[in-house]
C-alpha cells in the first residue's frame, strides 16, 4: 500500500503542476454547465406549460426532467475528457525514456499501475465533485429526490472509473499521447455503439449486447436503481483494464 501511495502522490503532483488538469477541469465545468443551464431552462419551460394547462401536474418529477438528461449528457463529455486525462500516464514515461527506470525500480509492477490509476481516479473524483454545485442550486430552489441523485453520481463515478482503466491500457500501448487518447476514445465509442446494435438485433443477441454496453447499466443507476449486477459489471471492466495494462508490460519483458 505504501508503494502504491508513493506512485499516486507522484502522479498527483505531476497532474497539479501540469496545465492539462486545469484545462480539462475548466472544459468539463464549462460544457457541463452549458448542458445543465439548457436542460434547466427546458425543464422550467415544460413545468410552466403544465401549470398553465393543469395537465400532468401530478407527473412532474425534477429528477426525471432535469437530472436524468443532465447525467446522460455528462457521459458524452466523459468520453472525450477522460481519454485526454489518461493519455499521458504511461505514454509520457515512454517519451521521456523513464519507463525502463520505473519498471526496473524496486516497486512492483502492480503497485505502479494501481498508483497511476488511483491518481487519475482522484483527479476525476474532484472534477465530478465540483458539479455538485448544480445539485445544491436545485435543492435550494426545488425539492428533488436525494437517493436517485446519489445513485446517479455513483453510476457516473463507476463509469468514469472504467473509462480511466481503458485509458490507462491505451496509454501503455504507445508513446504518443494523441494516439493513446484516440485508442481510448475509439474503444469507449465501440462499446457504446454495441448498445445501439443490441436494440435492433435478434432476441438472444439483444440481451447479450445490451448487457455488454456501459450505458445500459448506467441508465439503471440514473433511475435510482442499484443492482449488484451493475456494480459487478463495472468492477469487472476496471479489473480487466488494469489486467490488460499489466499484460502489456509483462509481454515487453519477455519479448
Amino acid at each position: 500500500m505504501k508503494n502504491i501511495w508513493t506512485i499516486t502522490k507522484k502522479e498527483l503532483k505531476s497532474f497539479l503542476y501540469s496545465p492539462i488538469a486545469y484545462i480539462l477541469t475548466s472544459f468539463f465545468l464549462l460544457v457541463s454547465g452549458f448542458f445543465f443551464y439548457n436542460i434547466l431552462a427546458w425543464a422550467n419551460d415544460q413545468t410552466m406549460r403544465m401549470m398553465q394547462s393543469g395537465y400532468g401536474m401530478n407527473r412532474i418529477n425534477i429528477n426525471q426532467m432535469l437530472f436524468e438528461p443532465f447525467f446522460n449528457n455528462m457521459t458524452i463529455i466523459l468520453m472525450f475528457l477522460l481519454p485526454m486525462l489518461t493519455m499521458r500516464l504511461f505514454a509520457d514515461e515512454k517519451k521521456m525514456r523513464t519507463e525502463e527506470l520505473l519498471l526496473t525500480s524496486p516497486l512492483r509492477l502492480s503497485a505502479i499501475i494501481i498508483g497511476k490509476y488511483l491518481a487519475a481516479l482522484i483527479i476525476y473524483a474532484i472534477i465530478l465533485l465540483l458539479t455538485a454545485t448544480y445539485a445544491i442550486f436545485v435543492f435550494i430552489y426545488g425539492n428533488p429526490e436525494l437517493a436517485p441523485l446519489l445513485t446517479a453520481y455513483l453510476g457516473l463515478f463507476l463509469l468514469g472509473a472504467v473509462f480511466i482503466a481503458i485509458g490507462l491500457f491505451a496509454s501503455a500501448l504507445t508513446e504518443n499521447q494523441v494516439i493513446a487518447a484516440v485508442i481510448s476514445f475509439s474503444s469507449i465509442l465501440l462499446i457504446w455503439v454495441i448498445s445501439w446494435v443490441g436494440e435492433s438485433g435478434p432476441g438472444a443477441w439483444r440481451g447479450i449486447l445490451t448487457y455488454l454496453s456501459f450505458f445500459s447499466h448506467f441508465k439503471n443507476m440514473v433511475s435510482g436503481v442499484i443492482d449488484t449486477q451493475d456494480i459487478v459489471y463495472y468492477l469487472t471492466f476496471i479489473f480487466l483494464g488494469l489486467y490488460l495494462t499489466r499484460s502489456v508490460f509483462e509481454f515487453r519483458k519477455w519479448r
